[in-house]
């Protein structure tokens, strides 16, 4: 996928990119960056809210019961009860989804590591998507639209939205910016 600056000029909110020989282009509205902040803030207290609560919860976490009670229908029933029978990864999920969460919320907040952050988010929404199979309503539900809302918050580059990405990206080191010194950060930061 590769994006295509040279025919745009100097005309604002353009975007264009072609895809399997498919181009989409499209001039977003000057208010598109405030909702693609409220989309990222909106994300980003719902999950260190669930993180945090699931933190301090009075009892500790325990994803063994949600990882045995999958629906049978689920494509991945299979791999979420090996998964809450098996000692060592029920720890670890235990351990990922609380911190996971709050550290997801916490990047997404403050736009520091968004496309990390995101990223990581849209694969919990995925794997919620799985397992909390129902698809009675057709295949699209809340979980499979969070992970869009993740994976728009790092198309778009959230974090340099009024983040602290922004900054990150621009700091000199050697007389470069970082990302120019380091090209790969690209995928982590914005």
């Amino acid at each position: 996928m590769a994006t295509d600056t040279s025919r745009l000029g100097t005309e604002a909110n353009v975007f264009e990119s072609d895809l399997a020989g498919v181009t989409v282009r499209g001039k977003a509205h000057s208010l598109s960056a405030w909702f693609v902040v409220a989309l990222r803030l909106m994300m980003g207290y719902a999950f260190l809210h669930s993180g945090w609560s699931k933190l301090t919860a009075s009892e500790p976490f325990d994803a063994a019961g949600y990882l045995t009670n999958v629906t049978a229908a689920s494509p991945l029933s299979g791999l979420f009860h090996w998964m809450g029978q098996t000692p060592w990864f029920v720890e670890f999920v235990n351990l990922a989804v609380p911190w996971g969460e709050f550290l997801i919320g916490l990047g997404l907040l403050v736009g520091v590591l968004t496309r990390l952050a995101a990223f990581f988010g849209a694969l919990m929404m995925l794997l919620f998507y799985f397992g909390n199979w129902e698809v009675a309503h057709g295949f699209v539900n809340g979980d499979l639209a969070y992970m869009m809302v993740f994976l728009a918050v790092a198309a778009f580059g959230a974090g340099r939205l009024l983040g602290l990405d922004a900054i990150v990206e621009k700091y000199e080191t050697g007389g470069e910016w970082l990302v120019e010194k380091y090209p790969k950060l690209r995928y982590v930061l914005g």
